[in-house]
């Protein structure tokens, strides 16, 4: 069988871990014997990134703007006790941070709907896609302990050095302040970023605030939305026959609930990472989560939604069996794959990726599975297979449907 051949490279982003040895297999077993794979390889390893100083981070987000599609396996963000077991020079930052800094992009999550698999919430029959605002707010916080009474201010000083103050709260005794931030330009690209992926999958986008009670800082998110909605969009979306729908957060969250999905829902930066999980979750499993970060220019970065499997990872260097979940590791590189043909105009590169998603349905479907599914799935017979048969077994219905 002649393998399909790629005119540009995707940027492949190599991670940590289990997410490591499972990315290996899927290439080795699901993706190099069908395609001539063209990639533009960068090492995330938190051992290369320790040992290039973070800067293959950087290069790799880059290489992305200049390629336009990437995939990207999960990546440890180290932590005290991380820095001691690598023995690294420093604490470094998140990749993904660094990534949507650099892409200035938004997180789109979404579940893979496996039959047999039903969400917890009786009502949902579609996807429910998170539009998370990757940018400040809580994450790029700063905080205050404070430990005797005083008055707490919000001080703005300009370039001139003009001082503009609000009392925030006279404390009479202890307690903790803490200050947060965004800016009109990251903002506009969040909702560029949400429209233009609303029009691109032909679905709904919602957007949801609490400016009821946050006047200017929430009430700005909301104002931006509504004026680049009005004057780039609307007619596009009226053209696509989809809908713009803002509402207050717990408005929100109660029709989330009552609804059949079939939406993106965009937050921002703390509720969409919130959400994301309460959806992952009630979805069946986050190992069942996509996720792709799309830029205002068009850029798009697939990767997994979960970590890299710490535990599993022991157990394999112990030589154990493990029974990890690949489908979302699976479904970044299927993504990518789409996109890529796509972009390029090579149907046979989608037509691909759209039945080796078919095929890796079709065996949880058959009964065939990884651990933690069966724990969740309303499957007769299920069949629990370790990490590398679950994709031997994909492979076997890929080659069926051939």
């Amino acid at each position: 069988m002649q393998k399909i051949q790629m005119n540009i490279p995707l940027v492949e982003m190599d991670g940590d871990e289990m997410t490591r040895i499972i990315w290996k297999s899927i290439k080795e077993i699901l993706l190099r014997p069908y395609i001539e794979l063209k990639t533009d390889y960068y090492d995330l390893g938190l051992q290369k990134r320790d040992e290039t100083e973070d800067k293959i981070t950087v290069d790799a987000a880059n290489a992305t703007k200049k390629y336009g599609v990437a995939v990207k396996c999960a990546t440890i963000t180290p932590n005290a006790q991380r820095m001691e077991e690598y023995n690294l020079k420093q604490m470094w930052k998140s990749p993904n941070g660094t990534i949507r800094a650099i892409l200035d992009g938004t997180v789109f999550r979404a579940p893979i709907i496996v039959k047999g698999i039903q969400p917890l919430i009786p009502t949902w029959k579609k996807p429910i896609t998170i539009a998370r605002h990757a940018y400040g707010d809580i994450y790029r916080n700063v905080e205050y302990r404070v430990g005797e009474p005083g008055k707490a201010e919000l001080v703005f000083t300009n370039e001139k050095g003009e001082e503009t103050r609000q009392t925030i709260f006279e404390f009479k005794d202890k307690g903790v302040l803490m200050g947060m931030h965004n800016i009109d330009r990251s903002i506009e690209s969040f909702a560029r970023a949400c429209f233009n992926y609303a029009l691109d999958v032909k679905q709904d986008l919602w957007f949801s605030t609490k400016d009821t009670i946050s006047k200017k800082y929430d009430h700005t998110f909301k104002d931006i939305f509504q004026e680049i909605y009005d004057q780039e969009y609307k007619q596009k979306f009226e053209e696509a026959k989809i809908e713009y729908f803002y509402t207050l957060i717990d408005d929100a969250v109660a029709r989330v609930i009552r609804s059949e999905g079939g939406y993106i829902w965009a937050c921002k930066n703390y509720d969409g990472d919130v959400m994301s999980d309460m959806v992952a979750t009630a979805f069946g499993s986050l190992a069942m989560m996509t996720s792709v970060l799309v830029s205002p220019e068009g850029n798009y970065e697939f990767e997994a939604a979960h970590g890299t499997v710490t535990r599993h990872y022991y157990k394999h260097l112990k030589g154990e069996e493990t029974s990890t979940n690949s489908m979302a590791t699976l479904f970044a590189w299927t993504g990518a794959l789409k996109k890529r043909g796509e972009l390029d105009g090579l149907m046979d590169l989608v037509e691909f990726a759209n039945q080796l998603e078919e095929a890796s349905l079709k065996t949880i479907e058959a009964g065939i599975m990884t651990k933690d599914l069966a724990l969740i799935a309303d499957i007769p017979n299920k069949r629990v297979v370790n990490t590398e048969d679950f994709l031997l077994e994909i492979k076997k219905t890929l080659d069926n449907m051939r």
